[in-house]
């Protein structure tokens, strides 16, 4: 039997698409430090995980995910454009890549405050297309708690869209 060489702990845990995200942050965020990009690099993938959870990626959630790249501190314009290019051609294996590795390096490295503000980005994108579906509340309940987040945070972050969730809409 052929053993392969152990592959560092941030190759371990990032497939192709999550490493390309870390390559484009590391020339569009030149000035940021590395737990900076870091940082970055688990919004960008949770923020796929979530627009992909219910296995559509809807127009409505691309163009909030470009607006919440926007606001990131320290990315230009060229840098959400690539990110956002990349979404729309590896959608599929970035929200395949592993949900706990973007959720532990956002508990390590975010102020509790900073994970709430990221907790209410991910909801309000589970809700951009008009509804929320199970898919995406298990994916955000789980987030939540990996974030080290209470339920009442997401309860709260989820209040604003309560009308929107499919699994209370029998209609």
């Amino acid at each position: 039997m052929i053993f392969r060489k152990r592959a560092s702990k941030d190759e371990d845990r990032r497939n192709p698409a999550a490493r390309e995200v870390a390559r484009l942050l590391d020339v569009h965020m030149p000035d940021a430090d590395d737990e900076t990009r870091r940082l970055v690099a688990a919004l960008a993938g949770l923020l796929a995980c979530v627009a992909y959870a219910d296995r559509e990626y809807e127009p409505s959630e691309q163009a909030h995910i470009r607006e919440e790249l926007g606001h990131v501190h320290g990315l230009n314009a060229a840098g959400v454009d690539a990110i956002c290019a990349l979404l729309d051609a590896e959608i599929v294996e970035l929200a395949s890549g592993n949900t706990q590795n973007y959720t532990r390096d956002l508990r390590e490295l975010a102020a509790l405050g900073t994970r709430r503000e990221i907790l209410e980005v991910l909801v309000d994108l589970a809700a951009a297309d008009g509804a929320v579906t199970t898919e995406e509340t298990n994916l955000l309940r789980r987030a939540t708690t990996a974030m080290g987040l209470e339920d009442g945070d997401y309860l709260a972050a989820q209040a604003r869209h309560r009308e929107r969730l499919s699994v209370l809409n029998t209609d």
